[in-house]
């Protein structure tokens, strides 16, 4: 157990049974809630799995109050740079060309992946993000993370009506070159849909999910180019925090400030 607010914790799952509250949560909010399109057995089992699931951390919140039990109804995705390294690398990778930013870092960069963020429609609200922000806030002091990165995602396939949005992010929030990555050259789409100087930030600010909102707003920058994953329904972006540029506010977050 990492962190506790009321009868919510924040932890990382133990057990094969906690795999799979997350991957049925997952299937709940991608699948059911949102527009993804189940593969194989995901909808006969109604989970949402990978290969990737089995390397991974995952951090869970869960409702100790519930009557049948403990309920997860939070999670993040973790897969740290040995682990992925040691079976095939990163799921980003099948979208991203990550390998000249995790070469130029060199080996003491301990790089973390997020991924499958989602929390039950029921617990979207403060308590439950705050103990994910600070369930992460611990992994970065056990694993010594240097910097987390992952795909994030806005609703919809068509990356035309998500011109504000995206120019705003390639214009004003771009990794340094140290830590570029662009999108594979077989699914790269143009993020400069709109002039520098005719966006404005405010406006652009309101057209982003909030998942993406809370990551400009604490400091995340973002990569070149964005990818339409027909799976999920969605227009994915690459997005890196470096862990000592992210601003004090959410760094405090981390520690359980707020």
């Amino acid at each position: 157990m990492l962190a506790k607010a009321g009868n919510l914790e924040v932890r990382l799952g133990s057990t094969p049974e906690d795999i799979e509250k997350c991957q049925r949560l997952r299937y709940e909010v991608f699948y059911e809630e949102m527009a993804a399109k189940p593969i194989g057995d995901m909808g006969k089992l109604r989970l949402d799995f990978d290969k990737f699931d089995a390397i991974a951390d995952h951090l869970i919140v869960r409702d100790l109050s519930t009557s049948d039990g403990p309920k997860v109804v939070g999670t993040y995705r973790l897969i740290r740079r040995e682990v992925a390294e040691a079976n095939g690398g990163f799921y980003t990778a099948s979208e991203y060309d990550i390998a000249p930013m995790i070469e130029r870092a060199g080996p003491g960069m301990n790089f973390v992946e997020l991924g499958r963020s989602c929390v039950h429609k029921d617990y979207r609200n403060r308590p439950t993000i705050n103990l994910l922000w600070q369930g992460l806030g611990q992994y970065v002091n056990r694993y010594n993370v240097g910097a987390f990165f992952g795909c994030a995602s806005f609703p919809g396939t068509d990356p035309e009506a998500l011109k504000l949005p995206l120019s705003f992010l390639h214009h004003h929030l771009s990794l340094p070159e140290e830590f570029q990555v662009r999108a594979l050259p077989h699914l790269y789409n143009e993020m400069n849909l709109i002039p520098k100087d005719e966006i404005k930030e405010r406006a652009a600010l309101r057209t982003l999910p909030p998942l993406i909102r809370g990551y400009v707003m604490a400091g995340c920058l973002f990569g070149t180019g964005a990818v339409i994953d027909e799976q999920f329904s969605t227009v994915d972006v690459f997005v890196m925090s470096i862990i000592q540029r992210a601003s004090e506010r959410y760094m405090g977050r981390f520690a359980g400030k707020t």
